[in-house]
């Protein structure tokens, strides 16, 4: 039986706001916090005043990319299906697919860790290393990697966490790690000397830190998943339905890195006021777009569970207001960002060169800052709701049509073209998820939902 204090509470009876509150906000906070996680190396590294050690840490990042995508293939996949098992009353099935992703994630950490060893050398010249950074960069990889089977661990627990909506234990797991990395990365680089290794190290130590709080969570305080490590094999069929999902976890995350490796070499060639300026304004954009991914991560539980419930009224009601409070988080912060852009800008440059083109670049931003959220949360209903064509549709759309996207542009209009281009996919992705909602949503209107979670029609 739910109560006041049980998540299940917050997912099956609640008060639609009061869920909400309850799922979302944590996760907006944890977001935020983060955010800061982000830069701690890197201001850290910075203190050495060595520029190929900070030039190394930021040619790695794509590293930590990857091995978070791994996590949220089997967290998001893991994550999604459990809680539709827990709106179905399968909770002895959850706990299996919750063992089956630990287990999975170390065996997935560990498998990387042996090839990025044997294919170091490639990786690193991959990354854009020259002879001035080489030898770090190698350094920061191998360790990172070496420790990377904690980076997925802690991801894909973090969304079984998620699963049933604990949303502050989510949250509370990030204050671990960002706790952890202010203390390790002034010990590891600056004390001990160990420089950008010691920067890989405290990454890798402050994810196992929250990893360990996760499982201690999930194995104690779990309403559904207690004595979920004694499992660890499940049919191929329910492996096929965590994959169905959280492949396109990857498969975004392989766009996004080729993606940032395209905008960095076409904005190089316009000198470092560009780069400069991209990264002031894709740095003030991030806040919505953090805000806004706290409010639908937080919402996929409660999505999950009455789809799989059968509890379509309350499904449509958590979506919809969803759509009104990211469309709100949007507007708000777009219209108060443009009439205050000038000192907004000045917080992070004096350069006039970098204050032009980053007043300019910040335009096309906060344009795609009003469709960037609702683009997520369309990823998300089809990830909680078990649509694995619209899943990956949406994964790869973006990174699909901005590859072309701004090689056509750049060709036609230069500069212009390369700050546009972002925007002009962002509005296209954002698009095609409102017409792949509008198909699932007359679906759900029209079929009803069957034993599986499964909308009883023929997938799109």
């Amino acid at each position: 039986m739910t109560n006041e204090f049980s998540n299940q509470y917050y997912l099956e009876s609640a008060p639609m706001k009061k869920a909400i509150a309850h799922l979302s906000i944590p996760m907006m906070i944890g977001m935020s916090v983060g955010t800061i996680y982000n830069v701690i190396n890197a201001y850290f590294i910075g203190l050495l005043h060595n520029t190929s050690m900070l030039t190394a840490i930021t040619l790695g990042l794509p590293i930590f990319t990857v091995l978070m995508a791994f996590g949220n293939v089997l967290g998001v996949g893991g994550g999604t299906f459990i809680t539709r098992l827990a709106g179905q009353k399968e909770t002895e099935k959850g706990k299996k697919v919750a063992g089956y992703t630990f287990y999975g994630s170390i065996v997935v950490g560990l498998l990387i860790a042996l090839i990025a060893w044997l294919a170091i050398n490639p990786i690193t010249r991959m990354l854009g290393a020259d002879a001035a950074t080489l030898d770090f960069t190698k350094s920061y990889v191998l360790t990172l990697f070496a420790g990377g089977f904690a980076v997925v661990l802690n991801f894909a627990l973090e969304q079984l966490v998620r699963s049933e909506g604990a949303s502050k234990e989510s949250m509370y797991g990030i204050f671990i790690s960002t706790a952890l990395s202010l203390i390790f990365d002034p010990l590891f680089i600056l004390v001990l000397n160990w420089h950008v290794a010691g920067a890989a190290l405290a990454m890798v130590l402050a994810n196992l830190g929250s990893a360990i709080y996760y499982i201690y969570f999930l194995e104690t305080k779990s309403e559904h998943l207690r004595g979920f490590l004694k499992h660890f094999k499940i049919s191929v069929r329910d492996q096929l339905e965590v994959y169905k999902i959280g492949t396109a976890e990857l498969l975004q995350a392989s766009f996004l890195i080729v993606s940032t490796l395209l905008l960095n070499n076409y904005s190089i060639q316009y000198g470092e006021s560009v780069v400069a300026g991209f990264g002031v304004a894709l740095r003030i954009v991030q806040i919505p777009e953090f805000l806004s991914m706290g409010l639908f991560l937080g919402l996929i539980p409660l999505f999950a569970f009455n789809f799989a419930s059968k509890n379509t009224e309350r499904l449509k009601s958590s979506i919809k207001y969803a759509f009104a409070y990211i469309g709100s988080i949007a507007v708000v912060f777009v219209s108060l960002v443009y009439v205050f852009r000038g000192t907004i800008l000045h917080w992070f440059s004096g350069d006039p060169s970098v204050l032009s083109m980053g007043t300019y670049i910040l335009a096309a931003m906060l344009i795609s800052a009003l469709f960037n959220g609702f683009t997520g949360l369309f990823m998300s209903i089809f990830q909680a709701t078990g649509q694995g064509t619209p899943t990956t549709i949406m994964a790869i759309s973006q990174g699909v049509l901005f590859i072309p996207m701004i090689i056509v542009l750049h060709s036609i209009f230069g500069l212009h073209g390369v700050i546009w281009s972002m925007t002009v996919t962002e509005v296209i992705t954002s698009v095609m998820g409102v017409v792949l909602f509008m198909i699932f949503r007359k679906k759900l209107n029209s079929a009803g939902v069957d034993g599986k979670g499964v909308v009883e029609v023929t997938p799109v």
